[in-house]
């Protein structure tokens, strides 16, 4: 898939991802209430909302870790409501944390092929003795990996290391990586620029935009950035409380008086707005 989304544009092309009325419940709890909104094909779009608004509960709830009480997810034009967690990934859906998942006692590049697990043909026998096919598709796996992705996120200098070496902004990076050898169509990433300085910040969202714009692979992703999730965006969605209290283009989401009371915790807007203009100024 090649195709990219402007900023803004209109599309008449089906959503790759439809969230369509989610609800989900932890006994008397609801994370999430009625939540909908669509992915497009080459879009980035941004889940955003304050700590405990739901966002996390979200992504494994797509991601097939969590299964709502009500409502559908449909992704390709099939619903996967139900559609384990494994198999979503065999069908696109690939995805890094917010904690950071890597075994820390491996190297960079051993993390990164577990990435292609769910893809690879070879049966345990094959695997145990190392022959034919087994042999075929580690050596093309390898292959892959260095040649695409590890050069492609400039962490060839890191590859054989283990990731317990490693910093964090760095750690991040190779997660990055590791759900890109899952051969996403949609890659989920939960809080990509957390903890991380300027230049790793601006490292990353280059690598984001890179990946839709080099590999047509479209971007779902948590963020608390606002100057990164305002800049990179095709389209925001505004969790509070579980619930989407508003979605668009980063100028409309911005300018919604809704969105300041759920950050601000009262309807000064001019002060919220004042803040992202700051956010995206420094980020530039």
């Amino acid at each position: 898939m090649e195709t990219t989304l402007a900023r803004g544009a209109h599309t008449t092309a089906p959503p790759l991802l439809q969230v369509d009325s989610v609800t989900l419940a932890f006994g008397g709890v609801r994370a999430l209430s009625g939540v909908g909104f669509a992915v497009q094909p080459g879009s980035i779009t941004a889940v955003i909302g304050p700590n405990g608004a739901g966002k996390t509960s979200l992504f494994n709830t797509i991601s097939g870790f969590y299964r709502p009480s009500k409502g559908s997810i449909r992704f390709k034009g099939q619903d996967i409501t139900r559609i384990p967690a494994p198999q979503r990934a065999r069908m696109g859906l690939g995805r890094s944390f917010q904690n950071i998942a890597l075994f820390r006692g491996m190297t960079v590049l051993d993390n990164i092929k577990l990435g292609r697990h769910a893809h690879l043909q070879t049966n345990v026998f094959d695997a145990l003795l190392y022959w034919g096919r087994a042999r075929r598709e580690e050596a093309e796996l390898r292959r892959d990996i260095e040649e695409r992705i590890i050069d492609f996120l400039e962490i060839d200098h890191i590859r054989h290391a283990p990731v317990s070496a490693l910093s964090y902004g760095l750690q991040k990076r190779v997660e990055m990586a590791r759900a890109l050898a899952m051969q996403p169509e949609i890659l989920m990433l939960d809080e990509p620029v957390a903890g991380m300085n300027r230049e790793e910040t601006e490292d990353m969202a280059r690598f984001i935009l890179d990946v839709r714009a080099e590999w047509g692979v479209t971007v779902l992703m948590v963020e608390h950035d606002m100057g990164m999730v305002m800049d990179l965006s095709d389209h925001v969605v505004v969790l509070n409380f579980g619930q989407v209290i508003a979605q668009g283009v980063p100028a409309v989401v911005q300018a919604d008086p809704e969105v300041g009371r759920a950050y601000l915790g009262s309807g000064n807007v001019d002060e919220l707005r004042a803040k992202l203009r700051a956010a995206a100024g420094a980020a530039a």
